[in-house]
């Protein structure tokens, strides 16, 4: 098996695809390897991993689903070229949208967020805002093209802005409705959006140590889960000493509360 860091095979995958469909596909590939770890190498890809990138994108929306299609063309190559030794595509699954979600989303209004997540999304948001008219000068020069049938330019950027506006509008639903949780400390606190904690897997025996953050900050490579997340909404308001079941993909993960830090 050909073993190369995530970031090596996501060079050599958006390398292997048309023109006209690397520029959109490079983007959430590049998300994904960031979220998991450029360094990391592809036998260290596991799929209960790769089942908790599904919860970061969230419900089966539109965006969500075209995001995870690219993340699973990925995923399927990476098989393919024998760096990895089973397809892991299928552990990407997004949420089903019930009945009444798009309501219910529209009446939520708290979002936790950590003091740092707050001003890291506005520090994206104003970083992407000042993309645009990047942007539009190249959706500009790429229709000076006539032949719109086969203008790859004009495809990738406006596949580009697609991608830009809707994360904008991400964010800017998130900071409308969001609420800074502040950390407390003491003996006897519980887990909350900000607190630190140490986990021994159960079945393993392996010490854990994760960061319970808000929905928008979940960062697997850096130990960072949302609060939306399998074992972000189980750890929850849990004390130290407490045992919590996690259902994912390949089974049930049971987990110690070993120590809580803010």
């Amino acid at each position: 098996m050909s073993t190369v860091s995530l970031l090596e095979a996501a060079t050599r995958y958006v390398s292997s695809l048309a023109k006209s469909a690397s520029a959109s596909a490079q983007a959430e590939v590049n998300r994904f390897v960031r979220w998991y770890g450029a360094s990391r190498l592809t036998d260290e890809l596991r799929g209960h991993e790769i089942s908790l990138y599904g919860e970061e994108l969230g419900a089966a929306t539109v965006e969500a689903k075209r995001r995870a299609d690219q993340v699973r063309g990925f995923l399927s190559y990476l098989k393919k070229e024998g760096m990895t030794p089973t397809n892991l595509a299928p552990h990407l699954r997004l949420k089903k949208s019930a009945k009444g979600a798009v309501t219910r989303s529209v009446k939520q209004r708290v979002v936790e967020v950590t003091a740092e997540g707050h001003e890291a999304l506005k520090g994206e948001l104003e970083a992407l805002k000042s993309q645009r008219p990047q942007v539009r000068e190249e959706i500009r020069r790429a229709m000076l093209d006539k032949d719109f049938r086969e203008n790859a330019p004009l495809d990738a950027a406006k596949d580009k802005q697609a991608h830009l506006e809707a994360r904008i509008r991400e964010i800017d639903g998130t900071l409308k409705h969001a609420v800074i949780v502040k950390k407390v400390d003491g003996a006897g606190s519980r887990v909350q959006v900000g607190s630190t904690v140490e986990v021994t897997n159960l079945s393993s025996g392996a010490s854990l140590r994760y960061t319970v953050v808000g929905v928008n900050e979940g960062n697997a490579a850096e130990g960072k889960i949302s609060n939306v997340s399998p074992i972000g909404k189980a750890l929850l308001k849990r004390r130290e000493g407490e045992e919590v079941k996690v259902d994912i993909p390949a089974g049930v993960l049971r987990l110690r509360i070993e120590k809580i830090e803010g």
